[in-house]
This record gives structure tokens, C-alpha cells and sequence, in this order.
């Protein structure tokens, strides 16, 4: 993050303020994007020091890529470890970002192959919880968070066997989850 921090600020005064830039617009907007993931990064290791979540940058330099874990301490998931990849496109914040789940998980709203269904992750929403320009990073980790808890939804299932599954027999269905968190989420 120093790095990136410092390159933009270094390449901000070459620049100066009002200087043309000869840049592409979508070499602009991943500056853009670049900008305002150096701020949003030091505010996810604020605000999620003592949380649920942990945040891992595995190269500094590149913020627009970074892992989530989430480790819930209630309800069904508790006890597992759930890794997510989350990339940042260049149009951010724009689009909302790409992520998907890592760890194979029994949930009505993760697919066993990893993709998500939360609704600030949808470009477009007729109800108005999809995607917007005034949301963040740190919502992106507090609903991937949430989906282990409050958001847990079997109503409005992406993976509907889980759903069902879950409507058939709950204790079965805990007992489903609680083998693919001792096989995939350690």
C-alpha cells in the first residue's frame, strides 16, 4: 500500500494539479480507482481488527486485488474458515467489484462453485440495494460477513438445493454444513 500511496502521490506532483494528461480515459479512471482504494484500504485494517473478517493484500501494489477470510462465531458457519477473492475493476466505484467464495460451503446463497449472490454486488437493481457510487469496500466485506448471519437468506436462494435442503431438514442440513466445513474450511 506505501508503495502505491507514494507512486500516486509522486506522479500527482510531476503532474501538478491542473497539468493535461495525455492518458487514456481508462488509464484515468484506473488512477481513479487507485486513488480510492489507497484510501479505503487503511480504512478495512480500521475497521476490521477485531472483526469476524481478516483482509490480506497479497501484493501492496496492487489494491485493486486483495482476500477476505471470513470466520463466523455464531450460527450455522461458525468454526469454519471461509477465504473470498475480491478484484476491483478499473471502472470502480462505478461497477461494484468482482468476488467469489474460494472455500466449497453448503449455503443457500454461495454456490458450491464459488458465486455470490448479495445484492450490493449487482450492477443493476430494481429495488435500489444493488450497486451505487456511494458504497465501499468496507460494505462489500460487512455483506460477505452478514451472509454467515443476518443475510443468511433462504428465501431468495442462488443455490437452491442448499434452500431446500435446508427447508426439508434443518438438522441435516447443519449437519451437511458442518462436514464441509470439517473437509473445505479449516
Amino acid at each position: 500500500m506505501l508503495t502505491l500511496a507514494s507512486k500516486l502521490k509522486r506522479d500527482d506532483g510531476v503532474r501538478g494539479p491542473r497539468a493535461s494528461n495525455p492518458a487514456s480515459d481508462s488509464t484515468r479512471r484506473v488512477s481513479v480507482r487507485d486513488k480510492l482504494l489507497v484510501k479505503g484500504e487503511r480504512n478495512l485494517h480500521l475497521n476490521f481488527v477485531f472483526c469476524t473478517c481478516k483482509v490480506n493484500f497479497p501484493d501492496p501494489n496492487k489494491l485493486h486485488y486483495f482476500q477476505l477470510t471470513v470466520i463466523p462465531d455464531e450460527g450455522y458457519y461458525q468454526g469454519g474458515k471461509f477465504q473470498f477473492e475480491i478484484e476491483v475493476p478499473d471502472a470502480y466505484n462505478m461497477v461494484p467489484p468482482k468476488v467469489k467464495c474460494l472455500t466449497r460451503i453448503w449455503h443457500p446463497n454461495i454456490t458450491e462453485t464459488g458465486e455470490i449472490c448479495l445484492s450490493l454486488l449487482r450492477e443493476h437493481s430494481i429495488d435500489g440495494t444493488g450497486w451505487a457510487p456511494t458504497r465501499t469496500l468496507k460494505d462489500v466485506v460487512w455483506g460477505l460477513n452478514s451472509l454467515f448471519t443476518d443475510l443468511l437468506n433462504f428465501d431468495d436462494p442462488l443455490n437452491i438445493e442448499a434452500a431446500e435442503h435446508h427447508l426439508r431438514d434443518k438438522e441435516d442440513f447443519r449437519n451437511k454444513v458442518e462436514d464441509y466445513i470439517k473437509r473445505y474450511a479449516r
